[in-house]
């Protein structure tokens, strides 16, 4: 397939048992054998939470690798690295919780927002490696200030970044497409200080 893993929510209507849940997902993983899985955890979007029970059943397919966890407790985390082990990873989901949720032992991240800054995300995560978890505080804040702003904005976040990446990288990449809504002329103060925003925190941890 030209891919290194597959990752995919739960079904999203039906309200099903674990046990369909689960035959779901290893339908899934059955079409592509040669390909590993990993479980993509976003409650608060999916209607539907991997529990300790779902995932340690699907730790039974030998191609589950680990999840990506976007649930907002970090204590989430804890749990899917304590029933993987050390086989499995578990990548941090909320943007704003990278910090947390490394130090709860996630190996590494999936975000939303890390292409607008992928310097900052970068820092921080050799920060945690490094142990300055002062520092690595201070930039996760600054990091949220600017996802705060991001997300402020009539347009949606996406169609945001993208305008941010035109104005401090030369990039034209377009707007994004419905039923997300595109930028309007009265968010071009917020994409403005977005794009500052960014540039000061590079200045300031770089």
């Amino acid at each position: 397939m030209g891919v290194d893993a597959i990752a995919t929510i739960p079904p999203i209507y039906f309200r099903l048992p674990e046990y369909s849940v689960a035959k779901y997902w290893n339908d899934i993983s059955s079409a592509a054998p040669n390909t590993d899985y990993v479980i993509y955890n976003i409650p608060q979007l999916a209607g539907v939470a991997l529990t300790p029970s779902l995932y340690t059943e699907m730790l039974k397919n030998p191609r589950v690798i680990g999840v990506k966890n976007s649930s907002m407790p970090v204590q989430d985390i804890q749990t899917f690295v304590s029933l993987g082990g050390e086989d499995h990873i578990v990548f941090n989901g909320p943007d704003e919780q990278f910090l947390g949720g490394r130090l709860m032992g996630a190996k590494a991240g999936i975000g939303g927002t890390y292409g607008a800054m992928p310097e900052l995300f970068l820092k921080l995560n050799q920060l945690i490696a490094d142990k300055d978890l002062e520092t690595a505080r201070e930039l996760q804040y600054a990091i949220n200030a600017i996802i705060g702003k991001l997300t402020s904005a009539h347009g949606n976040m996406y169609g945001v970044i993208k305008e941010v990446l035109k104005i401090n990288e030369g990039l034209t990449i377009g707007s994004v497409r419905s039923p997300l809504t595109p930028v309007i002329e009265e968010d071009r103060p917020v994409v403005e200080a977005a794009a500052a925003l960014i540039r000061e925190t590079k200045e300031r941890f770089l």
